[in-house]
């Protein structure tokens, strides 16, 4: 005979037992981006259609660029974490373990590629 309740036998554990930290972590990069897109916006637009000097020697100022790395960095995590939640969702099997290694790996490529070129025009 057991003697505890329901809930105190199924507290803290989830399908997974990390769904609370990823549903969090999702909702932290949502708010995030939701002010980095309109400053990225704001930095970025005012340099579409300009000389490439111009642009260079706008992205060599610090807050520019800062903010442009925070967008592709925040962005991609939350674009990976996002892919690998449609994934455990309509994926099964080998093939699912493998999409979810080739989103990480092809967002953490991403990232650093523009950061990489971020970091070459600023430096």
């Amino acid at each position: 005979m057991r003697y505890l309740t329901d809930r105190k036998r199924a507290e803290g554990l989830g399908s997974a037992k990390t769904g609370t930290a990823h549903f969090w972590s999702m909702k932290v990069s949502a708010v995030a981006l939701l002010f980095l897109i309109p400053l990225f916006i704001f930095t970025f637009g005012p340099m579409l259609g300009q000389p490439h000097d111009a642009v260079i020697a706008y992205y060599s100022k610090p807050f520019p660029a800062i903010v442009a790395v925070l967008t592709l960095i925040v962005g991609f995590k939350h674009f990976a974490e996002g892919a690998q939640v449609l994934i455990e969702d309509y994926v099964h099997g080998l093939a699912q373990k493998i999409l979810i290694i080739l989103v990480i790996c092809l967002s953490y490529a991403a990232a650093a590629a523009g950061v990489f070129a971020i970091a070459r025009i600023a430096l």
